[in-house]
């Protein structure tokens, strides 16, 4: 787990709420926490990326396992798989620029959402590939991986969002949760999920380790912050809490249940709060920066 945060990171820049201010100061009930990115390998060698987030030359720098294995340039950093398109997911790419051979797998919005942002010509096309790469149709990649893009009900990206009413039903269009096989063993990253329908229950109950939006504990966090306007759906995520969370909807799933993508609203990321002895007790865990899970 390189980061287990939402955008904006934990403790976010500009917010002084009560989880921010405890990380400031040291809490020791609170872990700071970078933006969520994931890395896989089933080799440990070669090492998948899922999700590239704006911290990602922090994250490296926090993982030997991702350092250069030469005095070169030879990154172990082979593969990157994009599953959504906000800034949170797609900026880290720009990190990766200094002309480093690795390949990009994504769908084919995402690739044009690449294609029409020059900055992102900085990638080197004789140096990165990109890869359209279809849902439910498996691919392999180096590290011994098999990779399947499942799509998650969701919506577009904030920044292409056309109407900015923060009331308004959010302009639906699919994310994507990864799926990763290897030895056998099914992992899932899923840092956005606007509704658990029964579909999305089947996908996901395949699962050895399940790594699913935890993003807010209850839809109206933000509003009841005073920090925003828009609900946990609106923004397109399934709340943890309630009778059509997280908690409920997935209580039955067999394999471990993992929370990434929390936004620093959200108390579990206090350990001794009462929301997080409720997730936990449920049998679910909280992701935190480092965190490491051998299949």
């Amino acid at each position: 787990m390189l980061g287990s945060a939402a955008g904006g990171g934990f403790p976010q820049w500009n917010c002084g709420c009560r989880q921010c201010s405890l990380a400031r100061t040291g809490d020791s009930r609170v872990r700071p926490a970078t933006q969520a990115s994931v890395a896989v390998t089933g080799n440990g060698e070669n090492w998948l990326l899922i999700g590239a987030s704006p911290d990602l030359r922090q994250q490296i720098s926090q993982s030997p396992h991702l350092w250069p294995r030469t005095p070169t340039r030879d990154s172990p950093i082979t593969d990157v798989l994009l599953i959504g398109g906000d800034i949170d997911a797609i900026a880290g790419l720009l990190v990766l620029r200094e002309r480093q051979p690795f390949t990009v797998y994504a769908p084919v919005e995402l690739l044009d959402l690449l294609a029409t942002n020059r900055v992102f010509d900085v990638l080197d096309p004789t140096m990165v590939r990109r890869v359209a790469i279809r849902p439910m149709e498996p691919f392999t990649c180096a590290g011994n991986l098999t990779v399947t893009l499942l799509t998650m009900p969701g919506k577009v990206p904030l920044f292409l969002e056309n109407n900015r009413n923060a009331a308004a039903e959010p302009e639906s269009a699919a994310t994507y949760a990864a799926q990763i096989q290897t030895a056998g063993r099914i992992v899932i990253v899923a840092p956005a999920c606007a509704d658990i329908t029964e579909p999305v229950r089947t996908q996901l109950s395949q699962a050895d380790v399940l790594f699913f939006d935890g993003t807010l504990f209850t839809d109206t966090e933000m509003i009841a912050a005073g920090l925003g306007s828009k609900t946990g759906r609106r923004m397109g995520h399934t709340p943890i809490s309630g009778p059509d969370g997280t908690l409920t909807r997935l209580a039955d799933l067999p394999g471990r249940r993992i929370f990434l993508h929390i936004n620093n609203t959200n108390p579990i990321l206090v350990n001794d709060s009462p929301e997080r002895r409720a997730v936990e007790a449920a049998g679910f865990e909280v992701a935190y920066d480092g965190m490491e899970i051998d299949l």
